[in-house]
């Protein structure tokens, strides 16, 4: 297959319609026969219906203590949309590349397998892996089972860098998300005999607020200094969708709402995943007294990990070096990097494009933008073919 240079593999991942309720298998197929063609040997980790696959690859020697490249292949919807292009076509105009993940994030994903080309072409002293995964979107649901992977099949490298949209900013922290859908079954009678049945919405409303006063109460609490990091500085808990009821006076027998939970770093998701259970079960128990079938199904969708920034971290001080970048950044919105970090890797955000024109209609990357991650992996390159080295930092600064 002909090398294709950077901005022509963007082009043909965007053309993958991956949104992530479809199969991005036509996509993977595409980057495995283009690695295969430089034989770079790929490897799969398959969803459980075999719909959908993650794709990790390892050039360099055949030694631990490499660099990860790690993105995702999926995307988010474009129908409901008014773009003005094609969002399937990248289109370039006034400097500006439009498609549907061209920022989130299929820009990195492009410059990755660009570099991995490069990197294999060359005498690489430290491996180089790439990591594509899929249904980041939906909760970050592919990359542990992909992870998992990788640590059986390659040799474990020491740390990746997650390549979403920064502004190639090292971004050394965000918080951690929980997704509950929570459906509580009551029992259904006039409500002029409340006592003799068991209203789903207001025992719902018992839960939601748990949540408020969970809000009030780590709002007031004293904040750690990684908590300190974010904005705002404490765990928060959310319900932004609710359903239920039949009719005024019946008490409802069904309450549907979706809890979401952002996580400081600092603190455990299963914490909170055990916090709302024991709640959960609490208020289950006095259903119960009512109407041995009343009943409280929760349903995880998601739980990923914060990332915790890192004492002298690695990937910190590797991407530092490469960017010139000193600044202390972390961001509200969640990422595979935690997951990685929880299984042994040192961990870094640090991508081209703009996280606020990602998920709009017209979503783009700056062509600048774009070179300067092409510079960077350029840079990773020459420094993967130097031996390894180990790094001091000092109040920010590196040598």
């Amino acid at each position: 297959m002909t090398e294709l240079s950077a901005l022509e593999i963007l082009e043909k991942l965007v053309s993958f319609p991956t949104v992530s309720d479809r199969s991005n298998l036509e996509l993977i197929d595409w980057v495995e026969s283009y690695f295969n063609s430089f034989q770079i040997e790929t490897y799969r980790k398959y969803n459980e219906d075999n719909t959908k696959a993650s794709l990790f690859a390892h050039v360099g020697p055949q030694i631990e203590g490499g660099v990860v490249l790690s993105g995702h292949t999926d995307v988010v919807p474009v129908e409901g949309q008014d773009w003005s292009t094609d969002p399937w076509v990248l289109t370039e105009n006034n400097n500006k590349l439009y498609g549907r993940g061209s920022c989130d994030m299929k820009g990195f994903d492009a410059l990755a397998i660009w570099a991995m080309i490069e990197g294999h072409k060359s005498n690489l002293k430290r491996p180089l892996q790439i990591a594509l995964s899929y249904d980041e979107e939906v909760g970050c649901i592919g990359a542990p089972p992909m992870i998992d992977e990788m640590i059986k099949k390659l040799p474990k490298a020491s740390m990746v860098i997650v390549g979403e949209p920064s502004t190639m900013l090292a971004v050394t922290g965000h918080k951690g998300a929980l997704g509950f859908t929570t459906h509580l079954v009551g029992k259904e009678v006039h409500s002029s005999i409340l006592d003799r049945g068991v209203s789903a919405i207001m025992n719902g409303a018992k839960l939601i607020d748990w949540a408020n006063q969970q809000n009030v109460s780590n709002k007031k609490a004293e904040q750690t200094e990684t908590a300190k990091l974010f904005d705002p500085p404490y765990t928060t808990l959310h319900v932004g969708v609710i359903k239920g009821g039949t009719a005024h006076n019946i008490t409802s027998k069904d309450c549907n709402f979706e809890m979401d939970i952002r996580v400081v770093s600092d603190q455990k998701v299963d914490f909170w995943i055990e916090k709302y259970n024991e709640k959960v079960k609490e208020i289950e128990s006095e259903m119960k007294t009512v109407s041995r079938d009343a009943k409280i199904i929760v349903s995880n969708r998601s739980a990923v990990p914060g990332l915790r920034p890192e004492t002298n971290g690695e990937a910190e001080t590797f991407v530092r070096q490469i960017t010139g970048d000193n600044g202390n950044h972390f961001v509200s919105y969640g990422t595979e990097a935690g997951q990685f970090q929880e299984r042994g890797y040192s961990a870094v955000i640090c991508g081209p494009g703009d996280i606020s024109v990602a998920h709009q209609p017209d979503e783009f990357i700056e062509k600048s933008q774009f070179e300067l991650g092409l510079s960077f992996m350029k840079n990773l390159i020459k420094k993967l073919n130097q031996k390894k080295q180990k790094y001091l930092t000092f109040g920010g600064s590196f040598c």
